[in-house]
């Protein structure tokens, strides 16, 4: 690591280490450079298959609806419950910081559409083997039950393992990085701390809302679509879990595109509210229409694809940058527990009122997200908020806020040269004093404590 930082850093290292920038690269492979494109898009690929083993054991449940509610022996308010027990908060909450870190400004909504793109990858993967791994099992096994299906989420669980060795390898190379450029976490003298809740903006708050109400009516959805669409259109199993799946079939290549859709476009709140209003009208069908539902599910999928891409990045330019990560930590978390107590309330539902009520209730979650999408069209409108700027605009306003700090930081430079030049050095005062004394002079009090004071500041300097 010694010889890489000197061959970064190279003749932009002063003789004491001390703050200075780096200078040009020679020695080090571009792919090995923190600051060159090819080690920025493997940072980009870790961090993309992070999340591939968390999701894709994430859906378990949803690919096994029948087998987990046969072999365990519960209704479905009990199975909805096991998607109360989310443990991959954290890695969320990483994935996203590690992404505004190496991407803030650079296609950071790109990023985060890749992101999803693999997660999905995960899940879609899950929901098309996960049941023939289920069947491979209990053919090795002899017979149904808790150990044919314990067995098969153990086999399910592998996958993490794969996503924990990326995870490792993208923390040695985020603290290789902070090395080697010099960072230093915290500089700005901030503390991350959970107080920072209470410094949250309004716009902040109404992009949590449209987050958890959304969410509510797309992954409850899909852990109870399989028997859906198997008791309200008659599918085969095979067929059910097929255009289950679609969504996430749909959000894996749609995602990176409509990234960089709306890198290229701006206006995050209105891509937005195009979202939810085709998720409105996709889940309209659905509960009122025996139309073919896979016009239904395709609709979904293009519009969660367009969300996801749209309001994660949005959370980057209203928060400071020191307060990323309990913003994200908050938005995760609060998500994971409307998921988790509207996955509950789902599953009581079905299993009282059906699946009309059902779909009425998914319905009625998006309303209350459109709400939300529409106060934040007002409010950062009102506040003169970029969150629906052109990309155009906001490059400009960012580079005339970047010359502006330019020009303040060298105006405040040069305040304190003229300063350092009209003070008088203590030496010369001092050396001026003892030749007055000489020659017999009287000096004023005033001055030999003023030229006592700048010897000593000299002693000290």
């Amino acid at each position: 690591m010694a010889e890489e930082e000197r061959a970064l850093l190279g003749s932009g290292s002063g003789g004491d280490g001390g703050g200075s920038s780096p200078g040009p690269l020679r020695a080090l492979p571009a792919v090995c450079d923190p600051r060159r494109l090819p080690h920025r898009l493997l940072v980009l690929a870790l961090m993309c298959f992070l999340g591939f083993g968390s999701y894709f054991c994430y859906d378990n449940p949803a690919a096994l609806q029948t087998q987990v509610q046969r072999d365990m022996k519960v209704n479905t308010a009990q199975f909805m419950a096991l998607y109360a027990c989310i443990g991959g908060e954290s890695l969320a909450v990483a994935q996203n910081t590690y992404a505004v870190s190496w991407f803030k400004g650079k296609e950071l909504n790109l990023v985060f559409g890749l992101q999803l793109s693999m997660a999905r990858i995960g899940s879609t993967v899950n929901m098309n083997i996960m049941g023939w791994i289920y069947s491979r099992v209990r053919d090795l096994v002899g017979y149904t039950g808790p150990t044919t299906l314990g067995l098969t989420l153990m086999i399910g669980g592998i996958t993490c393992l794969f996503s924990l060795g990326c995870a490792l390898t993208l923390a040695y190379l985020d603290k290789r990085a902070e090395k080697l450029l010099c960072k230093e976490q915290g500089k700005t003298g901030e503390v991350i701390k959970l107080t920072d809740v209470k410094d949250f903006s309004l716009s902040l708050w109404l992009i949590f809302v449209i987050c958890v109400c959304y969410y509510a009516a797309v992954f409850p959805f899909i852990g109870l679509g399989k028997v859906f669409f198997i008791e309200k259109f008659k599918f085969s199993s095979e067929e059910a879990s097929a255009i289950n799946s679609i969504v996430y079939i749909i959000s894996a290549p749609m995602s990176p595109v409509f990234g960089f859709l709306v890198d290229k476009v701006g206006k995050n709140i209105i891509w937005v509210l195009c979202a939810v209003v085709t998720t409105l009208a996709s889940h309209i069908m659905l509960a009122f229409t025996f139309w073919n539902p896979w016009i239904a599910m395709c609709l979904l999928g293009v519009a969660y694809s367009l969300l996801a891409c749209a309001l994660w990045p949005m959370v980057a330019f209203v928060v400071p940058e020191h307060q990323l990560g309990t913003a994200y930590g908050f938005m995760q978390s609060i998500q994971n527990l409307g998921l988790a107590i509207i996955a509950i309330a789902a599953g009581m539902i079905l299993d009282t009122r059906g699946y009309l009520f059902l779909e009425v209730f998914f319905s009625a979650c998006v309303c209350l997200s459109l709400i939300a999408v529409v106060m934040l069209y007002f409010v950062n409108h009102l506040r003169g908020g970029d969150l629906n700027w052109s990309a155009k605009k906001r490059e400009k306003l960012q580079k005339v806020a970047a010359t502006e700090a330019e020009e303040r930081e060298s105006l405040r430079r040069q305040r304190e040269d003229d300063l350092a030049k009209l003070q008088p050095k203590a030496d010369d005062f001092s050396f001026r004093n003892k030749y007055l004394s000489k020659l017999g002079a009287q000096l004023p009090a005033t001055y030999s404590s003023y030229s006592s004071t700048l010897a000593h500041r000299s002693v000290l300097q």
